[in-house]
Parts: structure tokens; C-alpha cells; sequence
């Protein structure tokens, strides 16, 4: 695997089976870096599904640790949030040492990319009331001022069907009808919206972390990958460091 792959492979739980994605992700990365995909079956996006998903997501890191990856991202942001910021530390820190591969979450990923680019106050959309409050709560125990955050009300299954001009005018008006945020997050993989990302920041004259594009980057700068993406926005393109 290591000699096809020579620049690093990634093991990925993804929380669904929805395509998307891993497909915007492949693409985003550069060649030399391969990609294990394990898929969990959530489907309602529910408290209750979310909540018990820790150990199927602990079963497949394990499998990933055995074929010797090297590092694992188990995605997907409310299973791990609702444990809270330092809840959640604490069980990375457990796997890390348990299956002696570098481990992080999407969570850790987003709060990684938001301190990399210097936001501090933002300015958030994600697509589903429950992500909504989870992810407030968690960004402002990470020690983030959460300006606003609000949903694109979407089933659970369809929120990759959101189209990246709805998301472009959501985020558009919470920006400006919000004073003193210095940048916007835009919270969730299922979005297919990583091209709104530099016309965002150019628009707006701020910085923005996307879900899938902050995925990008920190696998990048974890395998000590440096080939900058243009059109993507301010993390991919400029790659900065990790804080």
C-alpha cells in the first residue's frame, strides 16, 4: 500500500453513505495520497443515532490502525461534539494510544483550520437545528465567539441536495447582518459547496473554514504534503500552518 500510495494513506470513517463527499475530497487532494473509506450507516441525523455511534466509529479505527494507515480521520462532527470539546480529546488521546496511529476528528479539524486562518468571532451555517446547537456548543467551549449560527433546514438525507447558491446567500446575509465577525465557518461534509469558498472571502473580505476543504488541508499538512489548490480559498491555497 505504502509504495503505491507514496505519499501517505489515509483511513476515513465516514458517518454516512451518502456519495459526495469522499469524491470532493479524492479530488482536492493531491496524487501520491491514498484514501481507505469505512462507512457507518447513519440515516436520520437523529440525538439518538449520534449518541451511540462511538464505538462502531472505535470498531473501524481499530481495523484501519491493523492495516497500518497513517493517519485516521474518523468524520463526521456530532457524534464526537456531543462528548464536548474536551470529552472528545480525551477519547482521541485513549485511540491514539491504543492503536498507535495519529488520530483526529472532524471537530478537531474544523477548531485546527478556524485557529489557523486567526478567526476568533464567526459567523456559521450548518443544516440541521440539532447540528446547529451541538456545534455552538462545542466551538464555544473550544474558546470561539460563536456571532450566529443557523441552519439550512434540510431531512438529513438531503443536505448534500443544498445548492451552493442557497448557502452562498445564507451565509452572505448572517455575515452582514452580524457585526465584528472575522470570518464564516461552514460546518458539515454533506455540503457540495466547496466552490462558494474563495467567491466568500472575496466578497466579504474575510477568511472561510469549509468542512470538506479544512479536511484537505489537515491531511495535507499531517503527511507534509505542500501543493497549494487554487480556488478553494485562503486554507487550501495558502496552506498555512497548523496552530
Amino acid at each position: 500500500m505504502h509504495y503505491t500510495m507514496w505519499r501517505g494513506v489515509v483511513g476515513l470513517v465516514k458517518p454516512t453513505r451518502r456519495p459526495g463527499s469522499l469524491e470532493e475530497l479524492i479530488r482536492m487532494l493531491p496524487s501520491g495520497i491514498g484514501i481507505v473509506p469505512l462507512l457507518l450507516n447513519v440515516r436520520e441525523g437523529s440525538h439518538d443515532e449520534f449518541s451511540s455511534a462511538i464505538p462502531y466509529y472505535e470498531k473501524y479505527v481499530a481495523e484501519l490502525a491493523e492495516q497500518g494507515m497513517d493517519i485516521i480521520h474518523p468524520g463526521g462532527t456530532p457524534a464526537f461534539m456531543m462528548l464536548g470539546y474536551d470529552g472528545e480529546r480525551r477519547v482521541t488521546d485513549e485511540w491514539e494510544k491504543k492503536y498507535k496511529t495519529p488520530i483526529f476528528t472532524a471537530g478537531q479539524n474544523h477548531v485546527c483550520a478556524l485557529r489557523a486562518l486567526g478567526i476568533k468571532r464567526f459567523v456559521g451555517a450548518s443544516y440541521s437545528k440539532l447540528q446547529n446547537q451541538i456545534v455552538t456548543k462545542y466551538m464555544t467551549e473550544a474558546g470561539f465567539d460563536v456571532a450566529s449560527m443557523e441552519p439550512i433546514v434540510v431531512p438529513f438525507e438531503k443536505a448534500g441536495q443544498i445548492s451552493p447558491e442557497e448557502c452562498y446567500a445564507h451565509v452572505k446575509r448572517l455575515f452582514l447582518q452580524t457585526k465584528g465577525a472575522d470570518g464564516i465557518y461552514i460546518q458539515g461534509g454533506a455540503w457540495r459547496t466547496e466552490g462558494i469558498v474563495e467567491m466568500l472571502e472575496r466578497d466579504l473580505q474575510v477568511p472561510v473554514v469549509h468542512a470538506n476543504v479544512a479536511q484537505a488541508w489537515e491531511i495535507m499538512k499531517r503527511l507534509s504534503v505542500h501543493e497549494p489548490k487554487q480556488n478553494l480559498g485562503t486554507l487550501i491555497r495558502d496552506l498555512p500552518p497548523m496552530v
